[in-house]
């Protein structure tokens, strides 16, 4: 695919874009409440379910420490913290009511951070991003697993090792699948001239670039939305804010980048040789990413799980959104993965949390993890087999207590409503087959008549006080929700669905349920958040990396349909650095672009190379003025292809999530 090679773009063209959420505040504002009864109580159950008693995630979790910073706090070339775990030290006291203490356990062990020695060839840095980096010791230098999230937290990570271990040269880095938090932190490990010169090798997964890219750019400004609830980057740190996200803190705020890959791996078998340090490869695309790999290291016994198993149960599909991953092939992997590396392997580690040593333990940890994504997907299809809709499926299912009382598989990140829905979605879609379902009225149409129905706003408000006293938060969630929606600025209801939604936090077991409910409740109190610090995803690697085939696509997702309603282009676009042919045809108000074809009978042909494009795009210059210097030539109307460029939408990511 043709890589569109120039940094000449608007940031309006592309959905990578700055997650920094700058919005009205409200005219009224409410503090969060302490815990209710029945939120006391919920926790406290969960004290009596579990057993707490059980240390040996926080003996994994500091064996082999070698050293940290303390305070950790890295900041940006600006002097802005991008990274500061000084905000969750609250964590190092016993509990607090306010928070699930099977999830206060969890983002306790997620505190630990610092560089690790696990193996007598291989380290860790934890805790310093989202993510991990594993240091490999190689014959002549490091193989880097993994880069972190961003430029500054690799940077700092690297200063731990070189001032623990030493400065060793870095011979290859292993991107292990295609999520950000994996790979945007590379330049701050190395250049691209370490690259080209062949000083480095990057290694990654078939697949990598286009789904390290196209994952988030055709729905990116929403899904950049829902993610800084999903993170609780709209939330402080604190006993009744954020205390993590399960899967580790949170995202850093640095400067992201991306190096293409210079090996790619493609069967499961594969093997290569790095640097002396010999690597096989299992293939697990369609896992947890859709570009993923797990890896061996036969002289070290130690296996690589990259984000395919972690101490938690992962997302189905995430609450920020994408696509619904297979949790039968998911167990499938790691079935794969028993089979080819269990009676070899005498360490496991991963991408997030903590290794596992020892074969025995390692087989353990990998049938729970196999078992936890069949029977979610297995019982499902069960259930829905027997008509019951996806959130009776949800409230009915319950995972065996052999499974269930593990902490290893505890809804940390992913939970087990959110993902059987998911399981069920893959198969039969968001329709659940009652057909009262099938067209309900949209929330502020419904909202208002459900008001109506419930004698107005004061009586349903009374209820729902009524029922908030009684510690019946999810109802109190669902009903209020109708109001809000109804009447925005009815500020008691407000304030009122932003309690229960509160209460709801409080008891969440997963760190992402909490930073929604507690993210949800902070914007009806203030409003959509001003400023917060989020990863900027738009930087100029992510950029350059997208494909024309991309560009166009989000052309067309971006076509204002009213605009261009009856009109009819037929456009010819001739790239003449690249000799690469694009056809564009508006019909029907959608936008279809076709590599290789030039039509016969078009409006105009447009002659130009990226350069020019991208400075067309990115308003460096205007059209007039690359016309006039020969940098673009037209044949036919020189306004065709104005006319699709002036009716793409620009998106603001700044809209409401909690009212209309």
């Amino acid at each position: 695919m043709i890589k569109f090679r120039f940094l000449f773009i608007s940031v309006n063209l592309l959905l990578f874009v700055s997650l920094i959420l700058i919005g009205p505040l409200m005219a009224k504002s409410g503090e969060p409440q302490p815990a209710h009864p029945a939120s006391v109580a919920a926790n406290k159950k969960m004290i009596e379910g579990l057993d707490f008693s059980d240390r040996q995630d926080f003996i994994d979790s500091k064996r082999g420490f070698i050293g940290t910073f303390e305070p950790l706090v890295i900041k940006d070339d600006k002097g802005e913290p991008v990274w500061d775990m000084r905000g969750y030290s609250f964590l190092a006291r016993d509990g607090a009511e306010t928070v699930n203490p099977s999830l206060w356990r969890q983002e306790q062990l997620n505190n630990i951070h610092g560089l690790f020695k696990i193996h007598e060839k291989i380290y860790q840095v934890r805790n310093f991003d989202l993510a991990h980096m594993t240091f490999i010791e190689s014959d002549n230098g490091w193989i880097i697993i993994d880069t972190l999230l961003t430029k500054e937290t690799a940077k700092a990570g690297l200063a731990l090792v070189d001032k623990h271990l030493g400065k060793r040269p870095i011979k290859a880095i292993i991107y292990t699948h295609s999520h950000a938090d994996h790979f945007g932190g590379v330049r701050g490990l190395i250049s691209d001239d370490d690259v080209a010169s062949g000083k480095v090798k990057i290694i990654a997964p078939e697949g990598f670039m286009e789904h390290a890219i196209a994952e988030n750019v055709l729905a990116g400004t929403v899904m950049s939305r829902r993610a800084s609830y999903q993170f609780g980057n709209v939330v402080k740190p604190g006993i009744k804010g954020q205390v993590g996200a399960g899967l580790g803190k949170t995202t850093s705020t640095g400067t992201i980048g991306l190096i293409p890959p210079t090996d790619t791996v493609t069967e499961t078998g594969q093997e290569l040789v790095v640097d002396g340090v010999k690597i096989v490869f299992q293939m697990a695309n369609g896992s947890e990413a859709p570009s993923e790999f797990i890896f061996y290291f036969p002289d070290f016994k130690a296996l690589c799980l990259s984000e395919v198993t972690s101490h938690h149960m992962h997302n189905v599909v995430t609450l920020r959104g994408a696509q619904v991953r297979d949790a039968l092939g998911w167990s499938k992997y790691i079935n794969e993965a028993i089979g080819l590396f269990g009676d070899k392997v005498e360490l496991a580690f991963a991408s997030h949390h903590w290794p596992t040593w020892g074969q025995a333990n390692i087989n353990d940890f990998l049938v729970k993890q196999r078992d936890l994504y069949r029977f979610i997907h297995d019982e499902t299809l069960r259930l829905a087999n027997l008509g019951l809709t996806p959130k009776e499926i949800a409230e009915e299912m319950k995972l065996p207590d052999s499974l269930g009382k593990n902490f290893s598989v505890r809804g940390y990140y992913g939970t087990l409503s959110h993902n059987v829905k998911a399981v069920y979605q893959r198969y039969l879609g968001w329709y659940d087959g009652n057909p009262a379902n099938l067209n309900p009225l949209p929330p502020s149409a419904a909202g208002k008549r459900y008001v109506e129905f419930m004698g107005g706003a004061e009586s349903l408000l009374e209820k729902a006080q009524k029922a908030y006293d009684a510690g019946d938060f999810r109802w109190v969630a669902e009903v209020v929700n109708h109001l809000v929606f109804a009447d925005p600025d009815n500020f008691e209801a407000r304030n009122l669905q932003a309690n229960a939604l509160e209460q709801l936090g409080y008891q969440a077991e997963s760190g992402v349920w909490r930073n929604e409910y507690l993210g949800a409740a902070s914007e009806l109190r203030h409003g959509v958040a001003s400023p917060v610090r989020m990863p900027v995803t738009g930087g100029a690697d992510i950029m350059r990396a997208m494909t024309l085939d991309m560009l166009f696509d989000f052309f067309g997702v971006r076509l204002k349909k009213d605009k261009v309603a009856g009109l009819k282009l037929a456009i010819n676009m001739e790239f003449t650095d690249l000799k690469a042919n694009y056809a564009l045809e508006l019909s029907n108000s959608v936008l279809n672009n076709t590599k290789g074809r030039v039509l016969k009978n078009s409006d105009a042909t447009y002659k130009l190379s990226m350069r020019a494009f991208g400075a067309l795009l990115g308003k460096k210059a205007t059209f007039a003025e690359l016309l006039q210097s020969g940098a673009i030539k037209v044949e036919g109307n020189p306004k065709s292809l104005g006319i699709i460029l002036a009716n793409l939408e620009n998106f603001n990511p700044y809209f409401n999530i909690v009212s209309p």
